[in-house]
């Protein structure tokens, strides 16, 4: 049986605003093998987006014992690294996504986590 799997990207502190259009052409480049690696280990991307840097980001705090809801519009709390994108990965093994997760372009760390199945 199939699993699923979310694939955080975490990197160096950026800022989206300031990527070339050369840093961008060399990221799609290594996504794109990326995504080529995954459909030749058997696997499937079922989804994936680029986010954009925390400075235009914000947080929520939601409403609780009566206090009402609190935003804080970004830059967000000073990081070394951020969540940059995601991908969920769908394959057959733990190892597979292990494997795969190791493949994903960052020029920090990879975090993957398994998603629950809420169909029960």
């Amino acid at each position: 049986m199939s699993e699923k799997y979310l694939i955080l990207i975490m990197d160096g502190s950026w800022d989206s605003a300031t990527v070339t259009e050369e840093q961008h052409n060399d990221a799609m480049k290594a996504h794109g093998a990326f995504a080529a690696a995954v459909a030749a280990a058997g696997a499937a991307i079922l989804g994936g987006e680029a986010l954009q840097g925390p400075n235009v980001g914000f947080s929520v705090t939601p409403a609780a014992g009566g206090k009402p809801a609190v935003y804080t519009n970004g830059p967000l709390a000073e990081t070394t690294e951020v969540l940059s994108g995601y991908y969920i990965i769908e394959t057959d093994t733990v190892e597979k996504a292990r494997e795969l997760a190791a493949l994903c372009p960052t020029n920090g760390h990879i975090e993957v986590r398994p998603i629950w199945d809420m169909a029960m």
